[in-house]
């Protein structure tokens, strides 16, 4: 099979694509055979109907356009593998020749993603600089805290409510005349701020005391459970006592209630080491998104518009996917963050070009370097794939194939490979380092504490 590439317009190619007849001649004997197997001709077996009997009885041309359809595709997707291409819309065809023993003859016309041509001056050398990773006291004192909080108990409060504390409550719920037998409680234990029963009733509770009457009406919330969530309720509420909570001593008794250790200083100890692993592990991983992101700034690539659409739609729909796990529209979900849809489509533009920037210079970085991937490669990630989602690894690998994720799959492990080497090629400097050695030792450097997002140590 010979194929010529041919620029026409812009991220635009025209592959022409010529077949001798010995080579699509196995195909062209299956087209027969498939038809031989589907008709019923008095004085043949199925299966066995001459090619001549077939030309005569159903037509050349049938036999032609049925080969046409299903060899044409063919070729053409080994074309473009051949050529290295990666088309980013479906082809025009075009069928220039096809006739008894001559060779088959058509043209594709085709938009393709871009391709960068790197060298290695191009991406050695990034210069970026990687988050303080000394563990600060008052980073041990904010887990501390975290874990005096989770063993906190409650105590009565002779004083009115305020926010963060408990209340005993008798809930009557309705909606219009009828009760919401879900949302009634008596001798409630709510906290305050928790938002179960929707923000209006947090919003009004401080301040109350044991004896005060509340009357909201409010769309429930998350907290509400799915079965009630959005419902709009009549609450009148009764505030009977308040409790506080009381948080322990940090002392050798409280470390061994909340931990394996004896003493204060062993957990203190114990919270360093781990605080510092975690600070490692984000420092390394913070070190690789500046890399990509100072390659992605240093390239200048004119990306085509259908690339960025299909990617920015994928990341819309994909917003609108997260949206209703949370039993969200996607209007709700703009809403609560202050957004529109123009807004939506025009953050998810912005990312678009950006991740497709990051691709097209790890695609480049790897043909640079002729990185490859291989069996082993493959097997290792998805021996991960299946261990993460409770599969069978042969069974996945299957599936992988079938569906063609197998290409998507190498595809992310040559980037992977990629930013390894920009990582290792990088010029990487500790930035703070002089304030987090200052607070480390009791100072008062600028230290930027876990929050609850953050892996737990």
């Amino acid at each position: 099979m010979q194929t010529t590439v041919e620029n026409t317009e812009k991220h635009t190619v025209k592959l022409t694509v010529e077949i001798p007849p010995d080579e699509y001649s196995k195909e062209l004997d299956a087209t027969y055979k498939s038809i031989a197997n589907q008709v019923k001709i008095p004085g043949f077996r199925k299966g066995k109907v001459p090619k001549q009997i077939i030309d005569a009885q159903i037509g050349r041309d049938v036999v032609r356009d049925e080969f046409l359809e299903h060899a044409v595709p063919q070729f053409y997707r080994q074309a473009v593998s051949d050529q290295d291409l990666a088309p980013i819309a479906d082809p025009d065809i075009d069928l220039e020749g096809f006739a008894d023993d001559a060779p088959l003859v058509f043209t594709a016309t085709v938009e393709v993603r871009p391709r960068l041509e790197l060298s290695e001056a191009d991406y050695s050398g990034l210069r970026v600089t990687e988050p303080g990773v000394a563990v600060a006291e008052s980073d041990i004192d904010e887990w501390i805290d975290r874990l005096r909080e989770r063993f906190a108990e409650l105590e009565p409060a002779d004083r009115p409510v305020i926010d963060g504390d408990y209340v005993t409550i008798d809930v009557k719920a309705l909606a219009g005349d009828e009760e919401i037998d879900a949302l009634t409680r008596t001798d409630y234990l709510y906290s305050v701020g928790s938002g179960e029963f929707g923000g209006a009733l947090d919003q009004q509770l401080p301040g109350t005391k044991p004896g005060d009457i509340l009357k909201v009406s409010e769309e429930m919330g998350p907290g509400a459970g799915e079965d009630l969530q959005g419902v709009m309720a009549d609450l009148t509420v009764l505030v009977k006592d308040v409790k506080a909570r009381k948080l322990p001593d940090t002392d050798d008794d409280f470390a061994k209630t909340a931990s394996e250790f004896d003493t204060i200083e062993q957990l203190r100890d114990d919270l360093r080491t781990r605080l510092g692993e975690m600070k490692e592990r984000e420092a390394t991983a913070a070190v690789r998104d500046r890399v990509l992101d100072a390659m992605i700034d240093s390239i200048d690539v004119d990306i085509p518009e259908t690339l960025i659409d299909d990617e920015t739609e994928h990341r819309v729909a994909h917003a609108k996917e997260r949206a209703e796990r949370a039993g969200l529209t996607i209007e709700d979900l703009l809403e609560a963050q202050g957004w529109d849809e123009d807004r939506l489509r025009q953050d998810s533009r912005d990312h678009a070009i950006r991740a497709i920037k990051a691709d097209l210079a790890l695609e480049g970085v790897a043909r640079a370097e002729k990185i490859e991937v291989g069996a082993e490669d493959l097997g290792t990630e998805i021996n991960s794939l299946a261990e993460a989602y409770g599969r069978d690894p042969k069974e996945l690998a299957k599936q992988l194939e079938r569906t063609g994720q197998i290409v998507t799959l190498a595809g992310d492990i040559i980037r992977g490979k990629a930013l390894d080497l920009l990582v290792e090629r990088a010029e990487v400097e500790s930035e703070g380092s002089d304030d987090a050695a200052a607070e480390a030792a009791g100072g008062e450097g600028d230290i930027e504490t876990p929050d609850d997002s953050e892996e737990t140590p």
